[in-house]
């Protein structure tokens, strides 16, 4: 975890415009100091920053970010919500006061309306999002004189000493709540005591808001269930925040920590509404959203969900909305709040939230509707009928877009092969995108691929864990395979399944015969097999698939739109090969059964083709052998290729042969596929490369799982990295290229050359007809 002092922290003033909806002023962001340099020589009014308790980085104009130090930016994350923050951010003199104050400085502390006098026995940082670099600090307070015995605790909380003194001598407070003694306030500075009952004896009941201490914090959430237990009376609360700052999760607190909220009365919700709207600088306008609405509200993720209800509820001077998630296991309800119905949707599934904390959704920022016009299947997983289309990202975007930690796909519970596959195919390719857009009956299956998946990783260049974890849910409901969920499986296993069974694309890769070409065989990738005589050390992949061609007769009835070719192995550990050499192009020419081919001696239109001389390295190492005419006549007078038996070729259309020459003096064109992704593995983990540009060195490099948070509770981390070493070693000569040390080989380049497992290549023009 970095150090405070290597990130500058801000504050947003203003909540940002689209596609940054979902970023609100008050919240607390940063940037590595190194990145702001950089940054700053750009000359780019968008600066990159990491949104406390959020993994990615999101471009916010730096009109919007207010400059904090460290220790301010602590302060101000102990603050319960954004308006408290902005709030106490017009108060410039305490929050320096604040920052000065140690163990042992004189203070009063605010506690029920009443400042009492104490001295400061501890700072406490607060349990927050693990990958962030700081946390909110709370005072812990010990009470002094006749104000002693009026407090909460003895210093401690759930069996944990913080500092010690006397029983209900000790408070845990923000600093809004802390002055030193030469600065004592008549009134408490924050309304945010205003709304709660600290001393109702009104018995608690199912369904009541309430807010209780947890890990020195104050948290707000719904009764759910009142228990008995060894230890007393314990309340089950739907938070509206759990401990890790995730929406809608649950807690079992003690009762004795559970205080009642009282709401508002009309005056100080009139006062509290017009302070926050004339000091926010621009608050959103909540018009739009209505029933049917698409919207999204932040935790420690983005959730999203549809607006099934908004109205009032009791208790609640707000306007409510009533949500149905797109996350089946990450609502409440079921649309019941204190025994009445407002809406239906599967248990689980609902939220009640405050409309104003709604946001629509970004990811259809483009679209002209932002009404959802389709329906929830019986897993309660939502189906998406319309979204703007997100093509490919585009060279000149890769850098800012997609670089960088937190970018590409999160991995979790063994999901990297999905990973690098869905990265490989679809992040800066649209050679297979037909399929997102193919009428089938999963379509389910395939709006969450092209929804939840395609579209968020070309516009945002991240796709949460979640999004992946809901397509595997869907493979395994389908009974395609019951342990998608859990179990790795292979790349190829999976593209398959979603290419054939669920999509039913058309395959792209047509295979024939050599001795019969009428009988042709379709498949969606090819496996390279290798013959035990092929005397290759050091092979390239286009040698590979000419040697598993030529040994097993096989021709390509046509140029494939895109071509996936798995290497030859044993397993996932055994390699039969320590390094293999991608071919960059792939020349198919030599490959195609019908087709005009060229004489490897002359170059002119052959008419011959002899598969004895395959091996011969006269002509070249490897490769299918073409004659002319007048050349294989040469060729095969030498007595070790007179038993030769070299086979007629068809006449292509269009070519005709001269009488002199016996050949066509055209040049016949090449056919040539381009390499634009890779995937490697190495101890059963997949990571890929991808070609995005036309440059040599226009390499990136994706893990889905390059970093972790925690361990049996935390998440991954992803990371795509630039790495234009590739390019340099792809472009050595073979000489010098068999030479290189492969622990010693730059970057990432090491994995490239001897991980390899899955090369994809693709035909621009074939694509354009598919």
């Amino acid at each position: 975890m970095a150090s405070a002092d290597n990130n500058i922290y801000f504050i947003i003033t203003a909540n940002p415009p689209s596609p940054n909806s979902h970023i609100n002023a008050g919240q607390i962001c940063f940037i590595g100091k190194q990145r702001f340099d950089l940054w700053q020589k750009r000359n780019d009014r968008n600066m990159p920053v990491v949104c406390m308790g959020t993994p990615f980085d999101v471009y916010l104009n730096e009109v919007l970010l207010q400059q904090l130090k460290p220790r301010s930016a602590e302060l101000l994350l102990a603050l319960e919500s954004n308006e408290m923050r902005l709030l106490a951010l017009k108060d410039p003199e305490a929050l320096k006061e604040a920052s000065n104050l140690s163990e042992g400085s004189q203070v009063y502390v605010e506690y029920n309306g009443q400042w009492l006098k104490g001295v400061i026995r501890y700072g406490l940082s607060t349990s927050s999002y693990m990958s962030d670099p700081i946390r909110g600090v709370f005072f812990g307070v010990e009470l002094q004189g006749e104000d002693k015995e009026k407090g909460q605790n003895d210093g401690s909380y759930l069996h944990q000493t913080y500092f010690t003194c006397p029983k209900n001598s000790g408070i845990f407070a923000p600093f809004t709540r802390i002055k030193p003694v030469d600065h004592k306030p008549s009134a408490p500075l924050l309304p945010t005591q205003s709304s709660l009952s600290m001393t109702s004896t009104e018995p608690l009941k199912v369904g009541d808001r309430v807010t209780f201490l947890s890990d020195i914090n104050d948290h707000h959430g719904m009764i759910m269930d009142i228990k008995d237990s060894p230890d007393g009376k314990m309340v089950l609360i739907s938070t509206d925040r759990d401990k890790e700052g995730k929406q809608g999760g649950e807690m079992l607190v003690p009762l004795d920590f559970v205080i009642k909220e009282e709401p508002l009365n009309k005056d100080e919700t009139e006062k509290m509404d017009t302070s926050q709207g004339s000091e926010m600088g621009g608050v959103t306008d909540f018009d739009e959203i209505t029933v049917g609405s698409l919207v999204q509200i932040l935790g420690k993720e983005l959730a999203y969900g549809i607006v099934r209800w908004v109205g009032s509820l009791p208790d609640c001077l707000e306007t409510i909305a009533g949500l149905e998630l797109e996350n089946s296991s990450a609502g409440v309800t079921d649309g019941t709040y204190k025994g009445k119905r407002y809406f239906n949707c599967p248990p689980r599934c609902g939220l009640f939230v405050k409309l104003s904390s709604c946001r629509p959704d970004d990811r259809f920022s483009g679209a002209k509707e932002q009404h959802f016009n389709g329906h929830s299947d019986h897993n309660g997983a939502i189906v998406y009928e319309e979204q703007e289309n997100v093509p490919p990202i585009r060279t000149e975007d890769v850098s800012k877009r997609l670089i960088g930690k937190k970018k590409g796909i999160q991995g979790h519970c063994n999901s990297c092969y999905m990973d690098s596959a869905l990265f490989s195919v679809f992040s800066c390719s649209s050679v297979l995108d037909s399929m997102l857009f193919k009428s089938t009956e999963h379509e389910t299956i395939q709006n969450i691929l092209l929804k939840n998946i395609v579209n968020p990783l070309r516009k945002q260049g991240f796709v949460s864990e979640r999004s992946v974890m809901n397509l595997r849910k869907q493979l395994q409901n389908r009974e395609h395979c019951p342990t998608y969920t859990t179990d790795e499986k292979d790349p190829e296993e999976f593209l398959s399944l979603i290419m054939q069974e669920i999509l039913s694309l058309d395959p792209p890769l047509k295979l024939c015969h050599s001795g019969s070409r009428q009988k042709v065989q379709s498949c969606y990738y090819y496996q390279i097999f290798m013959d035990h005589n092929h005397h290759l050390v050091l092979p390239t992949v286009q040698q590979l698939l000419e040697h598993s061609f030529y040994s097993n007769s096989l021709k390509l009835a046509e140029v494939p739109a895109c071509l996936i070719l798995t290497m030859p192995r044993s397993g996932k550990s055994f390699k039969m090969f320590p390094k293999i050499i991608p071919s960059t192009e792939l020349d198919i020419t030599g490959l195609l059964a019908d087709g005009p081919q060229q004489c490897v001696l002359c170059g002119q239109l052959a008419n011959e083709e002899c598969a004895e001389c395959f091996r011969d390295t006269v002509f070249s190492d490897t490769g299918f052998k073409y004659f002319c005419e007048k050349c294989s006549t040469q060729v095969h007078s030498h007595q070790q290729r007179r038993c030769h038996k070299p086979r007629r070729l068809l006449l292509p259309q269009g070519f005709s042969y001269s009488q002199s020459s016996g050949s066509d003096r055209r040049t016949p064109p090449r056919e040539k596929l381009e390499l634009f992704a890779v995937l490697c593995i190495e101890t059963s983990h997949y990571v890929s490369f991808v070609k995005y540009g036309p440059q040599d060195t226009d390499w990136i490099f994706f893990d889905s799982m390059a970093d972790r948070v925690g361990e049996i509770d935390g998440y991954n981390i992803p990371e795509v990295r630039a790495c234009p070493e590739v390019g340099q070693y792809l472009h050595m000569p073979l000489s010098q290229l068999a030479n290189q040390v492969p622990r010693e080989m730059k970057g990432v380049a090491k994995r490239l050359f001897c991980d390899g497992y899955m090369y994809l290549y693709q035909s621009r023009t074939m694509s354009l007809y598919r």
